[in-house]
């Protein structure tokens, strides 16, 4: 398209964490659950940058405008043996939508889970989010319909391990 803006992707470095922790916040917000959100910079820096990186993040700029980002980590399927993504974060900026910056978000992400090892992309997406489940379908995406997300977290992880 070429109306689509010229987007640089970038690793995000440490020094990215303060404005990483606003986008964040950003998504939070706009999914609707500001309710719980928890982490701090602190822990974001230790989370990404620490000794053992738990996920990584890439930050989508235009010009020098930071317009979006994705956080990412890695996955293993024991049926196949192969290493695929998930993709915990997928955010482009409100003025930013429309030009083809998830998409190209999307599909960085998408090479970089095919040169890891190829066993695909996976994420989660809120069942009210129409945008965004319209969004993974153009790209080709197929929404799972025999499997259920669960997560234990909170007291009822504290529960379980006896906390």
């Amino acid at each position: 398209m070429s109306d689509e803006p010229e987007l640089r992707i970038e690793p995000a470095r440490e020094s990215d964490t303060p404005v990483l922790l606003r986008m964040i916040k950003a998504l939070v917000d706009y999914e609707q659950l500001a309710h719980e959100f928890t982490v701090t910079e602190s822990t974001l820096r230790q989370a990404l940058f620490g000794p053992r990186p738990a996920a990584e993040a890439v930050l989508g700029y235009v010009g020098r405008e930071l317009v979006g980002f994705a956080v990412y980590f890695p996955t293993f399927s024991t049926a196949s043996g192969h290493i695929g993504l998930f993709l915990e974060d997928l955010y482009v900026e409100p003025e930013w939508r429309g030009r083809g910056i998830g998409r190209k978000l999307f599909i960085h992400v998408a090479q970089v889970a095919a040169k890891r090892g190829g066993g695909g992309l996976s994420w989660s997406v809120l069942g009210w989010n129409d945008p965004a489940i319209g969004f993974y379908q153009s790209l080709g995406a197929e929404q799972l319909r025999d499997s259920l997300s669960f997560r234990l977290m909170g007291t009822g992880l504290d529960r379980l391990v006896g906390r």
